[in-house]
């Protein structure tokens, strides 16, 4: 199959939200040089783990005897280095002549701007379900690296659904429209094309989606795979939780404005979960070689991140409010479809896939979906949230143990 002819490219203007990173690094450097005399005062009050490296700290600058002057300089050099590396990495990764190429996959069912993509000839049917808040390309982002193709390489047929971001209809779309409503008849569509029981695969939000729907139609469903789905939103942190409960009011006012939570504002809530994270990325890209393979890699992989989806107002409450703020799933108020979510009674056999390096999902947050299931497999991947789908060892340690699974679904 030919590859797409993608077009003029757009330019970029990631990592978005762009400001904010620039915004924390140069806080991040003042702020380093206005801590220095009260550091070596021991006037800070350092909680928890950091008293110990802070006073390991205090301690080696005791041992230098160092002038305070020279040291103060080598803090505001290394400021000024690490945001010029950044600023080098942002202007390699807007500039790079890459862009992401697989062949199109046809149509197999739309609606809206819903979009069903099948991959593979024949096999028992599979269904992909991905985050509402990311697009559906991490599930298929390169010819090398596609949960979708390996597992049609493994025998098949693979559903993947393409949500793209709320149009016209969607624009006033809840969870229920999405699940009880979107992936009910999706399902009920590859029912009745095959008449198999169909395998139902979530990943991050997606998980729950797929969760939600096993429930609902749990005698469509032949087995359930969850990939790094959180559950209990309040674990191992809280302070999350207790930040959007508190941000309710002025980010309600947005949703009332705009009808919809930007995608900037969704990447600025996820980039608070490691806000030195993206700038470490574009550091280390700074000294890539652009002609590395793992330059490309960086690139297709930073030009999903930044082409996120904004949520309809109404899914943006259900997901920041109910989930994140009340942690509504984790204490069995999770309604859909009228219906509460309870994994405990869900008796299909299921596997929950957790990567150990997750900062997004917390491994203490999707474990316990894990124990909730009365017939789940368990299994922890040594990858974070995003390579345990993109990275080099993701075939060997995501796709091929999910296909085998699915292949002989067994607690």
């Amino acid at each position: 199959m030919p590859m797409p002819n993608p077009g003029p490219a757009r330019p970029r203007t990631g990592p978005r939200p762009l400001a904010l990173h620039l915004a924390v690094q140069t806080a991040s450097w003042l702020a380093s040089q206005a801590a220095l005399p009260l550091l070596r005062k021991g006037s800070p009050v350092w909680k928890g783990p950091l008293e110990a490296q802070a006073d390991e700290l205090r301690q080696s600058l005791d041992d230098a005897n160092l002038p305070p002057e020279a040291f103060e300089r080598a803090v505001a050099q290394e400021g000024e280095r690490r945001l010029k590396a950044f600023l080098e990495g942002v202007r390699r990764y807007q500039t790079h002549p890459h862009r992401r190429a697989v062949p199109p996959p046809p149509v197999a069912w739309t609606e809206g701007t819903t979009r069903l993509l099948a991959y593979g000839e024949a096999g028992p049917p599979v269904l992909l379900v991905p985050s509402l808040v990311n697009r559906a390309d991490i599930l298929d982002l390169t010819l090398e690296r596609s949960l979708a193709r390996d597992l049609a390489g493994q025998g098949f047929r693979v559903f993947l659904v393409d949500w793209d971001g709320p149009g016209d209809i969607e624009k006033n779309f809840g969870l229920d429209d999405y699940i009880a409503g979107r992936l009910v008849r999706i399902l009920d569509h590859l029912r009745q094309a095959g008449g198999e029981k169909v395998a139902v695969v979530g990943y991050c939000m997606g998980g729950l989606l797929a969760l939600a729907l096993a429930q609902l139609r749990a005698q469509d469903v032949a087995s359930l795979a969850l990939l790094a789905t959180p559950w209990d939103f309040h674990q191992p942190n809280p302070e999350p939780g207790q930040l959007m409960a508190a941000l309710e009011a002025p980010l309600e006012m947005i949703l009332q404005t705009q009808g919809e939570m930007p995608v900037d504002m969704l990447q600025a809530f996820f980039a608070s979960l490691d806000p030195d994270l993206v700038p470490r990325k574009f550091r280390a890209f700074a000294g890539v070689d652009p002609a590395n393979p793992k330059a490309n890699d960086f690139i297709v992989l930073e030009d999903w991140i930044n082409d996120g989806v904004a949520l309809a107002a109404p899914v943006a409450r259900q997901c920041l409010f109910g989930w994140y703020g009340a942690n509504r799933p984790a204490k069995g108020e999770w309604l859909v479809g009228g219906q509460a979510i309870y994994p405990q009674d869900l008796r299909l056999p299921s596997l929950v896939m957790v990567p150990e390096q997750d900062r997004i999902v917390p491994p203490a947050s999707a474990i316990p979906l894990a124990r909730a299931l009365p017939n789940a497999k368990l299994v922890m991947v040594p990858a974070g949230h995003i390579g345990m789908m993109s990275g080099r060892t993701a075939p060997e340690i995501c796709y091929r143990p999910l296909g085998a699974w699915l292949k002989n679904p067994r607690p």
